[in-house]
């Protein structure tokens, strides 16, 4: 019988006798010291079957399971660079870690919930397969005729017209060309092309790339053809308004070939389509185009299993109460069944084709509006057809379980990954704060490859980072290098939320240095800097001898006493320094959260201005 540490369950493990008994907040600092001790050899039969630990679990917990101090097994996360209290959930990744240093075998628990997702997520069809239509996404720089595009397109659609004409909230519509059915994706961008797959869904089947042949390629071109790469989808290339009296064709398969998109006309494999949406010209060969792609591909669904799909849109109706927009991807979905949709489910009541038609069944890519879920999803949620109720909210409880145990990808554990064989890529979204830099930095990574893994940039712009990059490279198992750049507040919180490492840098050869190091496993632990608050200066205040303070207003997080801060000017830091004076009104505080204003003073700097950004970090070791 294996010897058990610690206390009776949920009770606090027994102080050692050489220490005296410490206020749990001072507990970090109590471990702190003790991280050069050697780790305790565990009391544990060598021969005893694994110890089975669900896919997340609390730090007492886990001490409980492996009969182990908490103390102890906080201690092994700092090691392993998690910084974890005992009632913190951690997920079976870090406590799989533990368990290995403490030498003590683990296993994932099967639980049903886990099952039953697992079969949602096969693709093996027990009955025939058949051809579907085929799924297109329309990307492309602003004001290059997207929308007008797809309003040409819409009118091939002569029994839509019969019938009154499309619903076109419903964020996708299928069309009827020379006896085949086409399905569109009406979205406003690349952002939310990429949103979906961020979310794991995987949609599109082709990609219209639209580029004027007046304006010739764009940023927003580069960005949306980027995405689509990253997706591995098949790219059409439609060049519009070759109506326009400036149109250039030749300079558009040009900018085209520049970017690794060469024509079939110049003795590539990209085809290219001259149209005229405006005209209504072209339309025809691009649709043709389409089907061809397509037909390459095999596209193939079996219309008898449960339905699989995803959805594009959702809103609340007063009446109707959650509706959600979706495309079936897999599968027939029916009145009747019962389904789960990201967290939430329902059994459908009703559904509604794009065409405002009520319908009692929506095949493998046929966009519907069904209403009966009791609560409203987001887009990208996965939605799949299941037996019953129960069977719905076991699938739920597993789908919240993952998402409390998400974990940001960093470079120490994309290192790891490639050690051990897992990771033979790694795809890199690059943000600098000038274009020049960006070409720099392209060139300097080129060479960078090995046997080990292979380095692939998806994207690379000026700019700051934004939510668009981190949902790129959350789409594409990636991290985010930024250079001399800053991240945008929105992107921070999202990328802790979809699990995506951010590095910064202000060295071109650490840059470097560091991503080679990672494709040889070799990246070692560092400290990295967390954002904790941010503010923005409203007013000055003199407080004497030459002495000032910002009265502020924080705008995101917290703002605390002796914490670290960075004054921004103009999106570039000017001073870096410690917060030694912290005011709510006249009263001091230890801490000042977002939606309050306060005064802050800095030692050894005075020299405020009203719209001065400042920023609150700490340190933490990676």
């Amino acid at each position: 019988m294996t010897q058990r540490r610690g206390n009776n369950r949920g009770g606090r493990p027994p102080t050692p006798p050489t220490q005296s008994p410490r206020p749990e907040r001072r507990a970090s600092v109590a471990i702190s010291e003790q991280l050069a001790e050697p780790v305790v050899t565990p009391l544990t039969n060598p021969d005893a079957a694994a110890i089975e630990l669900p896919a997340s679990l609390t730090v007492h917990k886990l001490a409980e399971d492996l009969h182990e101090t908490p103390i102890n097994v906080i201690k092994n996360l700092m090691r392993l660079g998690v910084m974890a209290a005992m009632n913190d959930v951690i997920a079976y990744d870090a406590a799989s870690k533990v368990a290995a240093a403490l030498g003590i075998a683990v296993k994932q628990q099967e639980t049903q919930a886990t099952s039953i997702a697992r079969e949602g997520e096969q693709e093996e069809d027990k009955g025939h397969l058949i051809a579907r239509p085929p799924i297109v996404t329309i990307l492309g720089h602003v004001d290059h005729g997207k929308t007008t595009l797809l309003d040409a397109i819409r009118q091939t659609n002569v029994a839509a017209r019969e019938v009154g004409g499309i619903t076109q909230h419903i964020g996708a519509y299928q069309i009827e060309y020379k006896g085949n059915k086409i399905t569109f994706l009406d979205t406003p961008g690349h952002a939310a092309f990429t949103a979906m797959r961020a979310r794991g869904a995987q949609v599109t089947d082709v990609a219209v790339l639209v580029v004027a042949a007046d304006d010739g390629v764009q940023p927003q071109t580069i960005e949306a053809l980027d995405h689509a790469r990253a997706a591995k989808v098949p790219i059409v290339v439609a060049v519009n308004k070759m109506d326009k009296p400036d149109a250039d064709q030749e300079k558009i398969l040009r900018q085209m070939a520049e970017l690794g998109l060469v024509a079939e006309s110049w003795g590539g494999d990209t085809v290219t389509v001259p149209v005229s949406a405006k005209q209504r010209t072209g339309i025809d060969d691009l649709l043709d185009s389409i089907l061809l792609v397509a037909e390459i591909q095999e596209l193939k669904a079996n219309p008898d299993r449960k339905a699989r799909g995803v959805v594009i849109e959702a809103q609340l109706d007063k009446s109707k109460g959650p509706i959600a927009h979706v495309l079936i991807q897999n599968g027939t979905l029916r009145v009747g069944d019962s389904v789960v949709v990201g967290n939430t489910w329902g059994k459908m009541k009703a559904m509604i084709n794009d065409q405002g038609r009520r319908v009692r069944a929506a095949e493998p890519a046929m966009p519907v509006e069904i209403l009966g879920l009791d609560k409203l999803p987001e887009a990208g949620d996965i939605l799949v057809a299941v037996e019953d109720e129960k069977t719905a909210k076991a699938m739920i409880a597993h789908h919240q379980t993952q998402v409390a145990s998400t974990h940001v990808l960093g470079l120490e554990d994309i290192a790891s990954k490639v050690r051990s064989g897992e990771i033979k890529e790694l795809p890199v979204v690059i943000k600098c704060d000038v274009q020049g830099s960006v070409e720099a930095i392209r060139n300097a990574l080129a060479g960078i490859s090995n046997t080990e893994a292979q380095l692939r940039i998806i994207h690379a712009s000026a700019g700051t980072i934004t939510e668009s990059d981190v949902l790129l490279a959350s789409a594409s198992n990636g991290v985010i290098v930024g250079f001399t750049t800053r991240v945008e507040p929105g992107a921070q919180h999202l990328a802790e939320q979809q699990g995506v490492g951010i590095r910064l840098y202000n060295i071109i050869y650490t840059l470097v240095e560091e991503l080679e190091k990672t494709l040889k496993g070799m990246v070692e632990p560092k400290v990295l800097e967390t954002i904790e608050g941010r503010a923005v200066v409203k007013a000055l205040f003199s407080m004497g001898k030459r002495a000032q303070a910002a009265g502020c207003a924080v705008t995101d997080g917290r703002l605390r006493r002796g914490a670290s801060i960075r004054v921004l000017r103009d999106a570039k830091p000017i001073f870096q320094g410690t917060i030694n004076s912290l005011r709510h009104f006249k009263e001091e505080a230890r801490e000042i959260t977002a939606g309050m204003e306060c005064g802050v003073g800095m030692e050894g700097f005075n020299d405020y201005q009203v719209g001065d950004q400042l920023v609150a970090f700490s340190i933490v070791r990676s």
